[in-house]
């Protein structure tokens, strides 16, 4: 994610969120939000853009317990380990 990207809450309930991804990069969306369906307590997760240059996206994740902003938080930790790993691999490889 872009260090000024921010996440904006739409619409909560008790095992859902909907939020709203501002100043995103789309190289990192699709993976987040594909993290965070792998996540064992996650019973969906999604996102849409209505149009590609005016809207932002909105990601919907719904869990089966606990709260849907710490799978948020969970598979972006997940998402920054794997991503610090990969550099580390690519930097062993050029030396």
């Amino acid at each position: 994610m872009k260090e000024d990207t921010s996440f904006r809450v739409i619409s909560k309930g008790k095992d859902y969120i909907w939020v709203e991804v501002i100043n995103y990069d789309n190289t990192i969306l699709r993976p987040l939000v594909e993290e965070i369906a792998n996540d064992p307590m996650v019973l969906e997760s999604r996102y849409n853009i209505e149009h590609p240059t005016l809207d932002n996206p909105k990601i919907y994740i719904r869990v089966k317990e606990g709260k849907p902003q710490a799978a948020i938080k969970r598979a972006m930790r997940k998402l920054e380990k794997t991503f610090e790993d990969l550099e580390n691999e690519v930097k062993k490889s050029l030396q």
